[in-house]
């Protein structure tokens, strides 16, 4: 019975490590497609302002 000790801090680990993975994940929005696609196209012009922006700075 050597691994007596190690059967009982198994399952807690694993609970931990569960836990974890969690943490770094994005929460789920559910959107749908087409609410996505009009989120984005509402996002990406501001973000391809500001490149271009910054592209005339670095000049």
């Amino acid at each position: 019975m050597t691994r007596g000790n190690q059967r009982e801090l198994a399952p807690q680990k694993n609970m931990k490590k569960q836990s974890n993975s969690v943490k770094g994940k994005r929460p789920d929005d559910r959107l749908s497609a087409a609410a996505h696609k009009q989120r984005d196209s509402e996002i990406m012009p501001q973000k391809q302002k500001k490149a271009n922006e910054k592209k005339e700075k670095s000049r």
